[in-house]
Formats: structure tokens, C-alpha cells, sequence
């Protein structure tokens, strides 16, 4: 399909702007400039309760609270941020995870993992992990129920739910309900056929991935793990249900794609969204997007059909 006017207007302006990829940049300045295009937009969505909270030892975490949500002991879903494990923070997902609390009815804790390269794998993912061991072992103390908490994420977010999914099954004593993954990093090799079609001009590019693993990884064995590969994992049965969206012209959408297909060989509940026309970040540019708000909504659909299963069964 061709690529979506809305993306091709988004592109042609940054071109014009000449951005620099942040891949040429410090990490801080990167940082600074992905906060500040993360802030152009409208106004945050209103939610009925916004709190932060520092989970111990020092994780800052941000909970939203939807309006007209489910009463308590309420679902939650716990989410990382993407960023290439570089960039980002809670400000640069907050109206996202503002839209998805109302999409779903479920309280949504974002994380403020550590970035790379000042903290290695696995060490974001340990911050992440940390986070929703406390809230499962907690539950009480933020109104959740702790049968029903689920982790997502978008890009390096996604890998980072992914890889805390992962752990979290082989532990065996934190169950998971669910995971939203949306345009996940799954694969450290960068040889997908979609790395190929879509390596320049539709925003994140090969090169750009290239300097995101370098700076999460210690050493370049490290992506052969499935903590930081889970598309390398030898086994992926008895993972939770999940829904993988994915873009078009994204150089990650065939890694998501094949994830989603080891998961169902694997007989894991899963459906897979690919949104045509579209570019990588599409839901974070919701307010310029129309696909990336009906993403939302499928997402927010998604999570209130798994709670239903899930208190059925």
C-alpha cells in the first residue's frame, strides 16, 4: 500500500526541518531534542487521577487512573516507554498512556526505566522487572488486582515487555495476564526483509537501530540473549495472550510479525495488527495520525476483551 498521506506529510516536514537523526548526537542532546518533538501536539487527554510515585530503590513510576475505568481492584497494564533504550521518559509517553487508560479501562503505570548507555542491558529490563514484581507483590496498596496485570510497551518499550514476559514465565511465581506490544523490537540481527524496504526515509532507520543496540548492549553477544532478543527465544509456550501491532514502512515490522508468528506456533493466544501506510511512532503522533488514534482504540479494545476472558475463566 502506498505510503499514508498523513505519514508522508509528517515526513516531508521533518525533512524540511532538517533534523538531525539522533543517532548523530550525544545521547543528552538526543535526548533533549526527542523530548521536545514528544511535546509537540495538543493538549494531554484528561484522565481521572494522574500520581507519581518512586518505586524503591529510586524508579519513578506515573499512574493513571481512566475515566470511567473498572472499579477496584482494577486491571493494570504497566508501560515502557520507547526510545531505543537511549531516549524518553514518562513526559514523552504521558498522553499515550493517558489514551490508553480510557481506551481500556485499566490503570496504566508508566515506568521511568534507566537508559543506555549509562545503564546496560540488562539493566533497563531489571529496572522494568522490578517495577512490576512490586506492583504484583503490592497490588493492594495501588487499587490493582494482582491476577490481572499486564506489561506493554512500544518499540525498545515493547522489547523491554517482551523480555519481562519472558523472565517473569520462567520464574514462575509472577503470572501475566497480557502484553501489548507495539512495534517491538524482537531481533538484534537488523536482517528482516523490512530492514532492506524500509532503511531510509520513513524516520527510523537501519543505521539508527544500529546505534540504538550499541548503546544498550555491553557486547554484541549480549543480543544473542532472549532477554534482549526474544525473537531468539528457543521456546515461547507459555507466555500470556498478547496483541502485536506493527507499520508498514517500519523497519521492525517483519521482527514483530515473526514474533507474533512464533507465539501462535507456540500456542500462545495472539493477534497481529499491521496498520498499511504507516511509520514507525505512529501511535505516539495520535493527534496527527487517524490510524494511530483507531490503534489506540483497537489496543484499549483488546485489553478490556482479555480482562473479560480472563474473569470468565
Amino acid at each position: 500500500m502506498p505510503l499514508d498521506p498523513q505519514a508522508r506529510d509528517y515526513l516531508d516536514k521533518m525533512a524540511s526541518l532538517r533534523v538531525p537523526g539522533f543517532h548523530t548526537m550525544a545521547p543528552p542532546k538526543a535526548r533533549t531534542l526527542f523530548r521536545a518533538m514528544r511535546a509537540v501536539g495538543g493538549p494531554p487527554d484528561p484522565v481521572a487521577e494522574v500520581e507519581d510515585r518512586v518505586i524503591s530503590p529510586s524508579i519513578p513510576i506515573r499512574i493513571y487512573r481512566p475515566i470511567d475505568g473498572e472499579p477496584a481492584p482494577s486491571p493494570a497494564l504497566i508501560f515502557f516507554h520507547g526510545g531505543g533504550w537511549v531516549l524518553g521518559d514518562i513526559e514523552t509517553v504521558d498522553n499515550l498512556c493517558r489514551r490508553l487508560a480510557n481506551a481500556s479501562g485499566a490503570v496504566v503505570i508508566s515506568v521511568d526505566y534507566r537508559l543506555s548507555p549509562e545503564a546496560k542491558f540488562p539493566e533497563p529490563l531489571d529496572d522494568c522487572f522490578r517495577v512490576v514484581s512490586a506492583v504484583a507483590k503490592e497490588a493492594s496498596r495501588f487499587g490493582i488486582d494482582p491476577a490481572w496485570i499486564a506489561v506493554g510497551g512500544d518499540s525498545a518499550g515493547g522489547n523491554l515487555a517482551a523480555a519481562v514476559a519472558l523472565k517473569a514465565r520462567d520464574r514462575g511465581d509472577l503470572p501475566l495476564a497480557f502484553q501489548l506490544l507495539i512495534y517491538p523490537i524482537t531481533d538484534h540481527s537488523l536482517e528482516t526483509s523490512s530492514y532492506s524496504e524500509n532503511a531510509e526515509g520513513f524516520g527510523l532507520t537501519r543505521e539508527m537501530m544500529g546505534w540504538y543496540w550499541g548503546q544498550y548492549l555491553a557486547t554484541p553477544e549480549d543480543g544473542r540473549s532472549q532477554l534482549a532478543s526474544p525473537l531468539k527465544a528457543a521456546d515461547l509456550a507459555g507466555l500470556p495472550p498478547a496483541l502485536i501491532l506493527t507499520a508498514e514502512y517500519d523497519v521492525l515490522r517483519d521482527e514483530g510479525e515473526a514474533y507474533a508468528g512464533r507465539l501462535r506456533e507456540a500456542g500462545v493466544p495472539v493477534q497481529l495488527r499491521r496498520f498499511d501506510g504507516m511509520i514507525h511512532g505512529f501511535l505516539q503522533m495520535a493527534d496527527s495520525f487517524d490510524q494511530g488514534r483507531v490503534a489506540i482504540r483497537e489496543a484499549g479494545l483488546a485489553l478490556r476483551e482479555a480482562l473479560r476472558s480472563c474473569k470468565s475463566g
